[in-house]
């Protein structure tokens, strides 16, 4: 699963870059929050998703742009639109498919 000279996708990064994959081009941070909450029940703060999100884009897994000004609540910035890139879906793939992997072959004793 080594994604070249990236590394390894730690699990919030995995929930993150799919949350963004799940959005589409339009999603922005509070948006990806707001998907993670919704979808897998997880309460993630803004700062680690503001992190994540630079490590991402840093490993180039992500894209960022600029969208238009925001009439609310933000005094007027743009929004941090974000896409993942075709690197970002090979490196979901290869994250999917060592989990799988992992789980592959193994018994579980019912509980009682």
């Amino acid at each position: 699963m080594a994604m070249g000279s990236g590394g390894y996708l730690g699990e919030l990064e995995q929930m993150i870059l799919l949350a963004v994959h799940r959005l589409g081009d339009d999603a922005y941070g509070l948006g990806v929050m707001d998907e993670l909450e919704r979808r897998v029940g997880r309460k993630v703060s803004r700062g680690a998703v503001y992190v994540t999100l630079d490590r991402l884009e840093e490993k180039g897994l992500v894209t960022a742009r600029r969208g238009t000004t925001s009439a609310g609540g933000r005094g007027g910035r743009p929004r941090r639109l974000l896409s993942v890139t075709p690197r970002g879906v090979d490196a979901l793939h290869e994250a999917r498919r060592a989990w799988q992997s992992l789980w592959e072959d193994i018994a579980w004793e019912e509980s009682s």
